[in-house]
């Protein structure tokens, strides 16, 4: 699989929570770090998406945005 995205982790699935309509998926990166989406719950089906699954995270956005208190 090739794509253009440059913001690529992989790591295993270790949580898969689904709802009525979407899919909270927790996924653990090499060190440690846990990363959580929330995909359709139609597409995590499709994937097959369940703990000690591999996954790539591939994140692909123009802005993130951090806030303090």
């Amino acid at each position: 699989m090739k794509i253009s995205a440059r913001n690529q982790l992989k790591g295993t699935v270790v949580e898969v929570n689904h709802g009525a309509v979407n899919s909270e998926i927790v996924v653990e990166l090499p060190g440690g770090a846990h990363l959580v989406s929330i995909i359709t719950k139609t597409s995590a089906e499709d994937l097959g998406l369940a703990p000690g699954k591999a996954v790539y995270a591939v994140i692909k956005a123009s802005n993130v945005m951090l806030a303090t208190e």
